[in-house]
C-alpha cells in the first residue's frame, strides 16, 4: 500500500491518497487503473480495509492486476464540482489526480483501461463523473450508490433525506439548494438527457444495493435502474436478498463487483460455447 498527498488549486487543501499495486511495483507493462471512491465520512484507508478482496484475487486468478487509488475527500464533496467554483472536486480527480496516478504508478492512459468504482456517496460521485464523460471510462461499478429515486429536485421527498443533516447539500448544490444545478448533478437524469452518448461509448455499468438498505437506497438504485432500461442503456443490476447498507455481506458484493471488472477484461475473447450456439441456432437460416 502507498500513501500520497496531491496538491492542486482546485480544492483548498492537499488531497491524501492510498495507492494499491499487485505483487511488485516494478512491472514492465502499464496496468489498467481503478479509481475507487470511499464514502461519506470514509477516507483513502478503506482501500487497505478492501485490500484482502484485491488479494484474494489477484491469488486466485480472478481479477486481472490493476493500479487502485482511492482520494480522501470530505464528508460533503459528493466528489463533485461545488456550485460556488470553491471546490472542484469532479474536475480534479477526472483531470490532473488521475493523470498523476497513471503517470506516477504505471497506469494506462488508454479509456478502455479506466475503470471507475464507489461505495454509497462514492458510488453516486462514481456514476455522475462516468455518466457525464462516459468516453473517459471503460466501465462504472456503483455499490449502493447514494441515489434519490427522483429526476428532478422538487420531487426529493423529507422520506428519502431522513438521516441527513440540512445544511448537507448546501455546502455543494447552494444554499438554498439550487434545483437546476442539482437535476444537472443527478445521475438519474444525466442518463436521461445523456443517453444517446452513453449508447454509443459502449460503457459497462454495475449497479448494486441491498434490499434492505437503511437509508432506502434501493429505491433510488432502483429507479436508476429503471431510466437506463427505459433510455435502453445496458447495464447490469443486483438487488441483493437481505443485505443491508454495511454489515456481513458487503465483503462478498464487493468481489462480485470486481468480477464484473474481470469478465470486462476477458470479453475481447471469444467465447466458443457462444459461437458454436449462434451457429447453431441462426445457421439454418442464412441457407
Amino acid at each position: 500500500m502507498i500513501l500520497g498527498s496531491f496538491k492542486s488549486n482546485l480544492v483548498s487543501a492537499p488531497v491524501p491518497y492510498a495507492a494499491l499495486l499487485p505483487g511488485s511495483s516494478g512491472r514492465a507493462e502499464r496496468l489498467p487503473t481503478l479509481l475507487y471512491f470511499h464514502g461519506g465520512g470514509g477516507d483513502r484507508s478503506m482501500l487497505q480495509t478492501v485490500r484482502p478482496l484485491f488479494d484474494e484475487l489477484w491469488s486466485s486468478g480472478q481479477l486481472p492486476p490493476m493500479l487502485v487509488a482511492m482520494p480522501s475527500v470530505p464528508a460533503k464533496a459528493f466528489y463533485m464540482d461545488y456550485k460556488d467554483g470553491s471546490q472542484k472536486w469532479e474536475t480534479l480527480i477526472t483531470g490532473t489526480f488521475l493523470e498523476y496516478i497513471q503517470r506516477t504508478y504505471g497506469g494506462d492512459t488508454s479509456p478502455k483501461s479506466t475503470f471507475i468504482m464507489g461505495l454509497s456517496m462514492g458510488g453516486l460521485g462514481a456514476l455522475r463523473m462516468s455518466f457525464k464523460y462516459p468516453t473517459r471510462f471503460r466501465a462504472v461499478v456503483a455499490q449502493e450508490p447514494g441515489l434519490e429515486p427522483t429526476i428532478e429536485w422538487i420531487e426529493s421527498y423529507p422520506r428519502y433525506r431522513f438521516w441527513q443533516p440540512p445544511d448537507l447539500y448546501e455546502e455543494a448544490f447552494g444554499k438554498p439548494v439550487d434545483p437546476a444545478f442539482w437535476q444537472a448533478n443527478n445521475p438519474a437524469a444525466i442518463a436521461r438527457s445523456n443517453s444517446a452518448a452513453l449508447k454509443q461509448s459502449g460503457l459497462a455499468i454495475y449497479l448494486e444495493v441491498g434490499d434492505e438498505d437503511i437509508f432506502l437506497l434501493n429505491e433510488g438504485v432502483e429507479f436508476l435502474h429503471r431510466v437506463l432500461l427505459d433510455n435502453g442503456i445496458r447495464h447490469e443490476y443486483r438487488l441483493v436478498y437481505g443485505a443491508n447498507h454495511v454489515g456481513r455481506t458487503l465483503p462478498a458484493r464487493t468481489i462480485e463487483a470486481l468480477k464484473f471488472l474481470s469478465r470486462l477484461m476477458d470479453s475481447a475473447q471469444p467465447d466458443p460455447a457462444v459461437e458454436r450456439f449462434r451457429r447453431q441456432i441462426f445457421g439454418g437460416m442464412q441457407k
